[in-house]
């Protein structure tokens, strides 16, 4: 089952700090909740974890991600990734990130992901399926955001040729999501079938 994904998404830092995140595949998987780069296997290819927690129970997804494309004029990464777990089911995602600037120093992420799921998870269909990847990628842009907002005085104080660098007051952000929730998922799921049935009905 094929699921396609277009997201824009508001974030509230510069462009610069943004891109600094964007165009560091090791540092913009730590924004997605239970995900963990643990090897690099060359420039373009990594090897990495997902972590899903429901209730006490925790399942581990091991996946690799390549890298398609970057370009720093365009402000555009692409990957591929791909996972799989013990039982057998298994997900593709081929991503295309772009940021472009806002107004009042802020930034647009505007990503586009193709999502190709077989297996158990195929089973809840294409409408569930998007709103649980909604959910997922908003919690992803959410931690996008604090980290670029952390990383933003830094990167706005740094100093031109010749010139010293400039002190900045540490930006207070909330705290990212490091946990990618299974319960919320689940619940996430029952509430779009039941609102399926219903809306059927009606």
């Amino acid at each position: 089952m094929q699921v396609t994904l277009d997201k824009n998404y508001p974030i509230k830092a510069p462009l610069a700090a943004c891109w600094s995140i964007l165009s560091d595949v090791t540092d913009l998987a730590t924004c997605m909740p239970g995900a963990a780069i643990t090897e690099k296997t060359d420039e373009t290819h990594y090897k990495g974890s997902v972590k899903v927690k429901v209730g006490p129970a925790t399942a581990a997804f091991a996946g690799e991600i390549e890298l398609l494309g970057l370009d720093a004029g365009a402000y555009t990464i692409k990957l591929m990734g791909k996972g799989s777990d013990k039982g057998g089911s298994s997900a593709s995602m081929e991503l295309t990130a772009t940021l472009q600037e806002g107004p009042d120093g802020t930034t647009n992420l505007i990503g586009k992901a193709d999502v190709i799921v077989n297996g158990k998870f195929a089973q809840f269909g294409g409408r569930m399926m998007t709103s649980v990847s909604d959910m997922i990628l908003a919690q992803f842009a959410g931690n996008f955001e604090i980290k670029a907002m952390a990383l933003a005085p830094a990167v706005s104080a740094a100093p031109a040729a010749g010139e010293p660098a400039a002190a900045s007051a540490p930006v207070a952000a909330p705290a990212a999501v490091t946990e990618l929730n299974g319960l919320a998922i689940a619940w996430m799921l029952i509430k779009n079938f039941f609102g399926g049935l219903f809306g059927k009905k009606a």
